[in-house]
């Protein structure tokens, strides 16, 4: 099933998690926009290196930076084939209409744009006890995916670490910038009719199945 798919929601709804179900049963690509950086960045390209110079400064890379990563990588003969998953792009409506019109110089269009949603309470509880291997990246919750190990990842033996990020108060300051830059996105997409929200509270099986039967319409 070749599709061309946007998880949108705040930090800590499963878009990760989603997007990597949707790519070992789909064969959809997935393409999150960190990774997409980092790839840039860690080949040292003309992009990457730019994106580099404003994150070491501590600012935002611009959107017109991130919107050239990002049509670089839609270009590919993978994404393009199977198909994709986008994660952590569009964050903005700017951003949104560019890749209207990446997708409409390559002839081609979103199937749907899935707005993974869970109450605020949720969230903060899941982000709160999150930690992440240092080495292999593997997600872990001191509640909900304990390690057998104390602080050990059990994939790789990697030491785990609670991202700045994932601090109760980094998290609302998470939430407040995804409120007034990317929940516009959603609206712009429910205007477009690609829209489809999802209830991520019910545990990634049953979000998936969710996912699924809005997509096969």
């Amino acid at each position: 099933m070749s599709k061309r798919l946007i998880l949108i929601g705040p930090p800590g709804v499963g878009k990760g998690t989603q997007s990597a179900l949707l790519q070992t049963r789909l064969g959809l690509k997935p393409l999150s926009s960190g990774d997409i950086f980092r790839r840039e960045i860690e080949a040292q390209t003309d992009l990457g290196r730019l994106a580099q110079r404003y994150i070491q400064h501590g600012e935002l890379v611009p959107n017109g930076v991130t919107i050239e990563m990002m049509a670089k990588r839609l270009r590919d003969d993978d994404a393009r084939k199977h198909g994709f998953v986008l994660d952590g792009f569009p964050r903005t409506v700017k951003q949104a209409e560019a890749l209207d019109e990446i997708l409409f110089e390559m002839d081609l269009g979103l199937d749907r744009v899935i707005s993974i949603e869970v109450a605020e309470e949720t969230i903060l509880h899941r982000l709160a006890g999150r930690m992440g291997c240092t080495k292999c990246g593997e997600i872990y919750h001191s509640k909900n995916k304990p390690p057998m190990r104390e602080g050990l990842c059990d994939k790789c033996n990697g030491p785990l670490f609670v991202r700045t990020d994932d601090q109760p108060e980094t998290i609302l300051g998470r939430l407040k910038v995804f409120k007034e830059t990317t929940a516009p996105v959603i609206d712009y997409y429910a205007k477009t009719g690609t829209l489809l929200r999802v209830n991520g509270s019910v545990g990634p099986e049953d979000t998936y199945c969710q996912i699924i039967d809005g997509i096969q319409v």
